[in-house]
């Protein structure tokens, strides 16, 4: 009877597997530490809101309240003291009014710009590549001095008019680039099938560029919500303001700051945006999946 003999790997395969698996260890490392420095931010944010004043303006740091304490949330949600309901309802209805408007002209003119050819076609990419290079802060005067010639200053319109215009530039530019990436075979293939042109595009084409609008609307909700210095020039009375500006109200007169209800306000002010984005995350998914099979 034959005896088997186990043959040992050869020692250049035991040394490919050991260092896939340092290098394994390593990118795991350094994902923890990422993880944990972009986590922490929004953990000392949250455990801040909720202790007194006076435990968080001391030498001594503690990653955990030692009072634990509700009474900045009730600052915050004081009427008397406190314009938060007002700022929040402006803020939703300024950022849904500036998401829903600038997604569908982007829209449009992404699939002008990748699916036709036109004289001016470059000259209009070039343009939209040119407006982003420009800060907002270099034309804050002349957006002021058009909508007071407008008398749009302190309304929901005016502010949704410069946000739209401030996220349309980046917006058409990403959605162009989820344009280019579906082929147009696509549709002539469900034209060949017996749809039209029309229903090619809403059956076929749309799924497909439903993950792309849904990114591009979370860029414009991030941008809208959290934007500071417009809103704050263009709708300063206290009735039309936003949650951003909204967070300056907690400047005391003696020119300290109330950095326990300014953490709770930063909390409150944070769910809407979580919500959001948990909300489109699963309509991501299904979006790419249903886009992905034949209807």
């Amino acid at each position: 009877m034959t005896a088997v003999t186990a043959t040992a790997p050869p020692t250049g395969a035991r040394t490919g597997r050991t260092a896939r698996r340092i290098r394994s260890v390593l990118f795991s490392a350094i994902a923890v530490v990422i993880t944990i420095v972009s986590v922490f931010p929004v953990y000392w944010m949250i455990q801040t809101s909720f202790k007194p004043n006076n435990e968080i303006i001391t030498s001594q740091v503690t990653f955990w309240p030692k009072s634990f304490t509700l009474r900045n949330y009730q600052t915050v949600f004081d009427a008397s003291r406190s314009e938060f309901v007002p700022a929040l309802g402006n803020s939703i209805m300024v950022t849904l009014l500036t998401v829903t408007i600038a997604l569908v002209f982007a829209f449009m003119a992404s699939l002008a710009v990748t699916r036709f050819r036109f004289k001016t076609r470059k000259a209009f990419i070039l343009t939209i590549l040119i407006v982003q290079m420009i800060p907002g802060e270099a034309m804050i005067v002349s957006v002021y001095r058009v909508l007071d010639g407008w008398s749009l200053l302190n309304t929901i319109a005016g502010l949704t008019i410069v946000y739209v215009a401030t996220v349309l530039p980046f917006t058409i530019w990403t959605l162009r680039g989820f344009v280019n990436g579906v082929p147009i075979d696509l549709e002539e293939a469900g034209m060949i099938d017996g749809l039209s042109r029309m229903g090619a595009f809403w059956k076929i084409t749309f799924p497909l560029l439903a993950p792309g609008l849904v990114a591009t609307g979370v860029f414009g909700f991030i941008q809208a919500w959290n934007e500071f210095l417009v809103s704050l020039v263009v709708n300063s009375r206290p009735e039309m303001m936003t949650l951003p500006v909204w967070l300056r109200t907690f400047q005391i007169a003696n020119g300290t700051t109330n950095w326990a209800a300014i953490m709770a306000g930063s909390t409150l002010m944070a769910i809407p945006v979580v919500i959001f984005f948990v909300i489109v995350q699963g309509r991501m998914t299904s979006g790419l999946v249903a886009g992905a099979v034949k209807g």
